[in-house]
C-alpha cells in the first residue's frame, strides 16, 4: 500500500487479493474517492459488500471479493476525456469492447463510463476494472 497514491494502493490490494483467491481484503487508507470507486465497482457487480471501519486515523475499508475481477488499476495521469472520446479510451484501457468499465470523475460524481455516456458528460479518468 503506497502512501503517495492511496487509490493505486487500494486497487493494487484488491487486484493482488483476487489473484490469490481471497474472499475479503482490507484497504488500510480510506477516503471519499476510494469509497466512491468501490461503490461503482459494486454497482457493476465486481465486488460484494464493503464497509468503512473507523480506526481513529485515516480509516479502513473491508471489501468482500466475488472473484470476478481479472485486473483493476489506476489511470495516471488522470486524463480529461470528453463524452465522444470514451470509445477511444475503452480501446486503450480495456481488453475488448463492452468488457470492463472505466471509472470517471464527473461533475455528477464518480461514475462508470456507461453512466457518463448516458448523461452525456465528460470527466477525468480515474481507474479501470475488467
Amino acid at each position: 500500500m503506497t502512501r503517495n497514491d492511496p487509490v493505486a494502493g487500494a486497487l493494487c490490494s484488491i487486484n493482488n487479493s483476487e489473484g490469490v483467491g481471497k474472499r475479503e481484503v482490507t484497504i488500510n487508507i480510506a477516503s471519499k474517492l476510494i469509497g466512491n470507486i468501490l461503490r461503482v465497482m459494486q454497482k457493476q457487480g465486481y465486488i460484494g459488500e464493503f464497509e468503512y471501519i473507523d480506526d481513529g486515523r485515516a480509516g479502513k475499508f473491508r471489501v468482500q471479493l466475488l472473484g470476478r475481477i481479472n485486473k483493476c488499476g489506476v489511470i495516471k495521469p488522470r486524463f480529461p476525456v470528453k463524452n465522444k472520446d470514451f470509445e477511444k479510451m475503452e480501446f486503450q484501457y480495456l481488453p475488448a469492447p463492452d468488457f470492463g468499465v472505466l471509472i470517471v470523475s464527473t461533475p455528477y460524481g464518480v461514475l462508470s463510463h456507461y453512466e457518463a455516456k448516458t448523461r452525456k458528460t465528460g470527466g477525468r479518468l480515474i481507474a479501470y476494472v475488467y
